[in-house]
């Protein structure tokens, strides 16, 4: 088994390195690009099942493959969340790759700790989702209000943002976006506060944490905060249900992480179809409201005996639907200009 983890690790390590070498400059990702990214996550995965075939047998193999058809298959939920959030904190398209590829890094380290302690972690989660559902909710709504808005400057003032109001008077918060950084030194906000108004320097010095910190978060830091919550949330569905095809570690923990590594291109995939088919954002909207819901079910069911608990292959079905029909709706009911 030993072998087995060794492979494993290279796979993933190596794979990493090429994805981060290739998109190391902030750029718009095309639907050439990000097709082309899916299928290369989709051959790593097979390869890695094609190693387990003719080194562990027939049975590890199709269990990581079961196990990676589920978690993929459980994690598209995730990909419409990530586009709400992103509309949220109305994050350039140039860094959102930057944003994913470091919540994927922290994806790996939480999932982890789900496989480690198992089940036992997730009781959790039922207290959590009914805020997590209500959030979804909210961005749906924020993704409805931004629909017909151009995307914001790089120099968009955070500081009345919902995140940035509940952490800035706890954690040092810059109120723009600093390029693609998730942090900025005190010697560098010294020269950007130049550029701010009078109220927003004064705002910035009255955070107690401010003026002791070396290191101050952006923005974008708050949203990739955001992200790995996501994912901790839509984990407490998935990883049960992946546990299930199998128990060994090694075969839930590989299955998840490839399944994983390649959301972030099947997201841009679906980013990029949006500027091409008119009401797929629109059937996006939908599909959040759906998730929104779920979410807010399963919870009271669970916690008051009373919700609905819609099955994951239900709820895939919803969710195909649903973006069928906008796709559809695209090609047979071309939007005036």
């Amino acid at each position: 088994m030993f072998s087995d983890l060794l492979v494993f690790l290279i796979f993933m390590v190596v794979a990493l390195l090429i994805d981060l070498k290739a998109h190391s400059q902030d750029q718009t990702i095309t639907l050439k690009s990000a097709s082309l990214w899916s299928l290369f996550w989709v051959g790593v995965a097979l390869l890695f099942a094609l190693y387990l075939l003719i080194h562990d047998g027939k049975t590890n193999a199709s269990l990581f493959l079961t196990g990676y058809v589920l978690e993929k298959a459980l994690s598209v939920d995730n990909l419409f969340v990530m586009m709400a959030i992103f509309s949220w904190f109305k994050v350039p398209e140039i860094y959102r790759h930057r944003v994913l590829y470091y919540g994927i890094l922290g994806a790996i380290i939480f999932r982890l700790i789900f496989v480690l302690i198992g089940a036992g972690l997730l009781h959790l989660s039922a207290y959590v989702e009914i805020l997590f559902g209500l959030l979804v909710g909210y961005s749906c709504v924020v993704m409805i209000q931004n629909q017909n808005k151009e995307e914001e400057e790089q120099g968009e003032d955070y500081s009345q943002h919902l995140a940035y109001r509940l952490v800035h008077k706890f954690f040092p918060v810059y109120p723009k976006l600093i390029g693609h950084d998730f942090f900025v030194s005190k010697e560098r906000l010294d020269v950007l506060e130049k550029n701010l108004d009078s109220h927003e320097v004064n705002a910035l010095h009255h955070q107690s944490a401010f003026s002791k910190a070396k290191i101050i978060a952006t923005p974008l830091f708050l949203c990739l905060a955001v992200i790995e919550l996501s994912d901790v949330m839509f984990a407490f569905d998935s990883v049960p249900a992946v546990i299930a095809v199998s128990k060994e570690p090694l075969i839930i923990y590989s299955a998840m992480m490839f399944a994983i590594l390649g959301l972030r291109s099947l997201y841009f995939v679906l980013e990029v179809l949006k500027g091409y088919l008119v009401y797929l954002e629109k059937s996006v909207i939908v599909v959040l409201g759906f998730i929104s819901l779920k979410l807010i079910l399963d919870a009271t069911s669970h916690l008051f005996g009373f919700g609905l608990q819609i099955s994951p292959t239900l709820s895939l079905y919803i969710v195909l639907g649903v973006l069928g029909a906008g796709v559809l709706l695209s090609f047979f009911k071309p939007k005036e200009s």
